[in-house]
């Protein structure tokens, strides 16, 4: 099959005038874009990358929701008040409530949204910090990121939303109260305003960004980073610029198993976890409950003090996860046709792990893991050979905190007003997931929140021009 390249429209083509203008090409900023436009509006996205997709491209494991067809397809018996739970709990109790009910009483219908967009996420797969399997992903297993973005750039395709690259945001124009234009620059073209009734930011969070971090979580700037070069906070600034509030901007989520033994830093997605494989010390032994939140697997990571632990599974969980392949392909596994074998290669030790894989197997099959306590993701054991590692170290993966919002996506003041015309949706936005992200809920935090702008910017447009 032939890779699909988004042909993003001429600057030439850009209009003086749009209903909504969103920045950001990622999933929340296309989801948006393409609800506005179905309810009406005539919206045009901005890019200030050549590359189109931004962090949604790179998301490997699923995409959170309960209560699902999809769900009861697997007989997987779900309900919105454990989702809720999971989440209230995983994120340390302080997460924004009103947010998170929106989302948790809107992960079905975005589901049901995405299906009607050709976009079907008929398999599932399990999440650290889930009591249930509620990350939805493609029928053959793939990365959800880069299938959701090409699915949403298709719609973009048919419904003709046109989308400017290397064009950055520099100012939201107001006029009062009220969001009334968008300075943008683009090298062919140079500074312009554009008219625009409403903005939606959606630019992605600030991993990149080494001032803000310093900022505000100066404990984690020594740290390398899974996030995409354009992950530089410019959203926020823009926001604040504008008169928005930011919430949250010291909580930032450090994700457990990257692999950095190489110039570049990759994300070894959740799922290789969620599908069956534990993860070991230099011993050769588990040390912690794999589907633990990523902050306590990311902490018990760095009580080791052995520059980091490595991953172990077999061809049965290569099997059910397939973004494997590609870590494979980069380098990234040691693989060994027996126990003994692998431990060598990746210097550990062969007696302790092959007790190590033997007992998770017992635990497997009992379906009770006395050790560490593990309840979900144990469907398989580790027999099949070959059998696989790969040595993981915490990085950088999520900012948590951003533009505050209410369930409206309207961006809020200080004092809890809303700038009209101004909405934020995506990673851009803090207060959803409080103090640690769960796996799975940044893509659905994309589409749900997304509509949800999309939406509501059409509410906000139809009525000022039924006032008028």
């Amino acid at each position: 099959m032939p890779k699909f390249v988004f042909p993003v429209s001429s600057i030439n083509d850009l209009k003086e005038n749009y209903d909504l203008i969103v920045i950001g090409s990622g999933a929340a900023g296309m989801t948006a874009a393409i609800q506005a436009q179905e309810l009406g509006l005539k919206a045009a996205i901005i890019e200030k990358l050549a590359s189109l997709g931004g962090n949604s491209n790179r998301a490997s494991t699923g995409m959170n929701a309960t209560e699902t067809v999809t769900q009861l397809s697997h007989q997987v018996i779900d309900d919105q008040a454990s989702f809720y739970e999971d989440i209230w709990q995983g994120g340390g109790k302080t997460n924004d409530k009103e947010l998170l009910k929106y989302f948790v009483t809107h992960s079905e219908s975005a589901i049901n949204w995405l299906e009607k967009h050709d976009i079907a996420l008929t398999d599932l797969t399990s999440t650290g910090g889930m009591s249930q399997k509620r990350a939805h992903r493609p029928n053959n297993k793939s990365a959800v990121g880069s299938y959701l973005v090409k699915g949403l750039q298709k719609q973009l395709l048919d419904k003709h939303i046109p989308l400017f690259s290397q064009t950055k945001a520099m100012q939201i124009i107001k006029n009062g109260d009220m969001v009334a234009g968008l300075k943008i620059y683009n090298d062919k073209i140079g500074e312009k305003t554009i008219k625009t009734k409403a903005v939606l930011i959606a630019s992605g969070g600030f991993a990149q960004n080494k001032t803000m971090l310093k900022n505000y979580a100066p404990d984690v700037l020594s740290l390398r980073t899974t996030n995409h070069p354009g992950a530089t906070g410019d959203g926020i600034e823009l926001a604040v610029a504008a008169g928005g509030a930011v919430v949250d901007m010291n909580k930032i989520q450090v994700h457990p198993t990257t692999q950095q033994d190489t110039d570049h830093v990759y994300l070894i997605g959740e799922g290789v976890r969620g599908e069956g494989a534990i993860l070991v010390n230099q011993a050769g032994q588990r040390f912690v409950n794999e589907m633990s939140t990523r902050d306590k697997v990311t902490t018990a990571i760095n009580n080791l003090h052995e520059n980091g632990a490595t991953l172990i599974f077999d061809q049965d969980v290569r099997q059910a996860f397939p973004a494997i392949d590609f870590y494979q392909a980069v380098g990234l596994v040691m693989t060994a046709d027996s126990i003994s074998e692998l431990a060598q290669k990746a210097h550990l030790d062969g007696e302790k792990l092959r007790e190590t894989v033997a007992r998770w197997n017992d635990s497997q099959l009992s379906g009770v893991d006395a050790e560490f306590g593990r309840k979900t993701a144990m469907d398989r054991g580790l027999n099949l050979a070959p059998y696989y590692a790969i040595h993981i170290k915490p990085a950088i993966h999520y900012t948590m905190g951003g533009i505050k919002i209410n369930k409206l996506t309207e961006v809020l003041t200080e004092t809890g007003n809303k700038i009209n015309g101004l909405y934020a949706a995506g990673e851009v936005t803090g207060g959803l997931h409080g103090n640690n992200r769960i796996g799975g809920n940044s893509i659905a935090e994309t589409v749900i929140f997304g509509r949800q702008a999309g939406i509501q910017a059409a509410k906000y447009i139809f009525s000022n021009e039924l006032k008028n």
